[in-house]
């Protein structure tokens, strides 16, 4: 969390900074804290900082607030011959093992024999790896690599069009249970930290009871709280998911394609209002086509298509959204697909549609996962743990530092430790992560009406 002025702690309380409506470049941990020069090292004297150290998330963002945007579940068993991938990046064991945002156990399209799908879940765990990256060192080339945000909700809308051949009301409701605890838990430490801190909030406080639009917060606690911009994204998918599966289902390939319309509109002929409902708008069409592209893997269309049709769209996409990130990059001050929402678009659904499209049409399952008990193990936990871990992941990297800075007391680890270096912060973060998941984790099984379990 940030230590920061005044002014700008009310500023905070406006809750509207994260998410696209912010232009600021997220910077590494290590900065902004007053205890320390180099944000960790040799104990040095107290330093004001004017600004208070702050990054935006992706995803999510988470991030992050995008930025972090940076977005955490489990899978549900399945009655029919599993022919295609139905595994979401959530960290629910229902329909949607995502991040914090799927928040159902929903397992997806089973390979050969049974079991969870390998392939899904290797890319929920590859994009919570990578959102606490990006969050530790802020690389701006993070998103190119790896769009996270845009994977998980891809996976997500995969397994919410599975879940969706149930009651809709029934799913949605399902849904927010599988979710809602475990931000209520984990939003139950935040809140009370930044009262303790001097944060006064007003009636936009019912956000943190149900995230339809930014929670606020101070700007002590920003660090922490703009994150919360992913699980307001994904509730709103949520919400939307039976109106837009039925439009979906009346002309699948026009209504992907027009499915990037709306940011293109945001960007050129109508700007979203700054405040909550204008940042979720612009979230939900940043990520619409991901969603969508998740639906046209589940209902089998991806799967009709042909390889070269595929290939050449998703290229001319991946073009498109790379190019405008760096054409623009003097109008953003970064090309940080986080910053950038039209890029982020574009490159996410290049990307995703290659992703999606590799397993349904070749049927892909990762099966070989099983030969490596270990790393099966950790892809594992990663799914069930998927929303303890997006949550507390910033939390974990903010106590990193004053830890650190601790090893410095003792002359053996000075001298043989890299104290100085931002991977050693992120070995630590990681850490802190593991010991959270036994501590808290088990809030994820309670919500899934589970019996409680130290490690899924």
């Amino acid at each position: 969390m940030s230590w920061g002025s005044e002014q700008q702690g009310q500023q905070g309380q406006q809750g509207y900074g994260y998410g696209y409506g912010q232009q600021v470049p997220p910077q590494p941990y290590g900065q902004g804290y007053p205890q320390y020069d180099q944000g960790y090292g040799p104990p040095a004297q107290p330093v004001q900082y004017e600004q208070p150290w702050q990054y935006v998330a992706e995803e999510p963002q988470a991030a992050a607030s995008n930025t972090i945007r940076m977005d955490p579940v489990q899978a549900e068993p399945r009655t029919e011959p599993a022919t295609e991938p139905r595994s979401v990046p959530e960290p629910e064991p229902e329909p949607e093992p995502e991040p914090g945002s799927e928040p159902e156990p929903d397992a997806g399209p089973r390979p050969k024999g049974g079991g969870r799908d390998r392939y899904f879940d290797a890319l929920r765990a590859i994009a919570l790896v990578r959102v606490v990256a990006y969050h530790t060192f802020g690389w701006a080339w993070a998103g190119l690599v790896f769009p996270s945000m845009g994977v998980m909700f891809a996976l997500a809308g995969s397994l919410m069009a599975k879940s969706l051949e149930r009651p809709a009301l029934k799913v949605v409701k399902s849904r927010m249970r599988r979710l809602l605890p475990p931000f209520w838990f984990w939003g139950f430490f935040v809140v009370v930290a930044m009262l303790i801190h001097d944060w006064m909030p007003g009636w936009q406080i019912v956000f943190w009871i149900v995230p339809v639009g930014d929670p606020p917060g101070n700007q002590w606690g920003i660090q922490a709280w703009e994150i919360l911009w992913y699980l307001r994204t994904y509730l709103w998918f949520v919400l939307m998911s039976p109106l837009l599966l039925k439009v979906f289902r009346k002309a699948p390939l026009p209504v992907l394609l027009l499915s990037l319309a709306p940011i293109l509109v945001f960007q050129y002929a109508w700007q979203p209002p700054y405040n909550r409902f204008g940042s979720g708008l612009t979230d939900f069409a940043t990520f619409l086509f991901c969603w969508l592209v998740g639906f046209a893997h589940r209902e089998g269309v991806l799967q009709r298509l042909k390889p070269a049709l595929v290939i050449t769209a998703s290229l001319a996409l991946l073009a498109y959204g790379g190019w405008y990130a760096f054409a623009h990059q003097a109008e953003f001050g970064t090309y940080d697909l986080d910053e950038v929402p039209v890029a982020q678009t574009f490159w996410s659904a290049g990307f995703v549609t290659l992703l999606m499209y590799f397993k349904a049409y070749y049927d892909v399952d990762f099966a070989w996962l099983a030969r490596f008990k270990r790393l099966d193990r950790t892809v594992t936990i990663f799914n069930g743990r998927a929303v303890t871990i997006y949550l507390w992941h910033e939390i974990a990297l903010v106590l990193a530092v004053p830890l650190i800075d601790q090893f410095w007391n003792v002359p053996a680890f000075e001298k043989w430790l890299p104290l100085e270096s931002q991977w050693f912060l992120f070995g630590i973060g990681w850490v802190l992560i593991w010991v959270a998941i036994p501590l808290v984790g088990w809030v994820e099984d309670v919500a899934a009406k589970k019996k409680p379990k130290l490690l899924p």
